[in-house]
């Protein structure tokens, strides 16, 4: 049975949401506030994470930075901060998804289910490409043989580019492939985990560009990895 810590201060959500998951057979663990909730991340293992952004004492901004440093547990923002500016900084933080409130019961459910399909639905198989290392039994990436953190979903997206070196991705072909829904012509989730990864993977070798744009099509992974 899969695992979900819930962070939220609202009570009354708070139980709406843990009906919601226990109702689908996942087992869910409340927290009320950040300082709480930062003990419980780092002392125990979830499947994912539901998060509320505006916490008492340590705010859900600051748990996901810090839970990032030691983790790729998928984590889906909450939370009734609305404004795209808020949505694009957390996703380049280290969230996999945004819901806002007020949500849709289905809409929650069916975004819990697909993060988790895609937290999991990879073979075991190592993948390296230049200096970039990708362990597919514990997701882990190296570049140069440092170890990068990244989030569920990029770690999706650099498997998938990995996987398939010599393949040319529309932004269609990896929205349907990473996040398992139909393309809805937004290139705004892809462009903002894009982006985020090359960061990530330029902090450690700056000079050297691991994924190619073709533009007016698409990504793939660059050919001097």
């Amino acid at each position: 049975m899969p695992k979900i810590l819930v962070i939220e201060d609202d009570k009354e959500i708070s139980r709406l949401l843990c009906n919601i998951l226990t109702e689908n057979n996942y087992c869910c663990v409340p927290r009320f506030s950040g300082k709480a909730a930062s003990e419980t991340m780092k002392n125990s293992k979830f499947d994912m994470i539901l998060l509320d952004l505006m916490l008492p004492e340590i705010s859900g901004e600051e748990l996901l930075k810090s839970y990032r440093r030691f983790s790729n547990t998928p984590v889906i923002i909450i939370s009734a901060k609305d404004e795209t500016a808020v949505k694009v900084d957390m996703l380049r933080t280290g969230a996999d998804d945004y819901i806002t409130k007020p949500f849709d019961n289905e809409e929650v459910l069916a975004r819990v289910e697909s993060n988790l399909r895609r937290s999991r639905g990879y073979s075991s198989s190592p993948l390296v490409a230049g200096p970039l290392e990708f362990d597919t039994e514990t997701n882990c990436c190296k570049v140069a043989g440092r170890f990068v953190s990244l989030t569920g979903t990029e770690i999706k997206i650099l498997r998938l580019l990995m996987e398939n070196p010599q393949k040319l991705f529309t932004k269609a072909n990896l929205f349907t492939s990473v996040w398992d829904e139909e393309y809805n012509y937004d290139d705004n989730a892809v462009n903002t985990h894009i982006s985020n990864l090359r960061r990530k993977l330029r902090t450690v070798c700056p000079d050297r560009e691991f994924i190619e744009t073709v533009w007016g099509i698409g990504y793939k992974l660059a050919v001097n990895s």
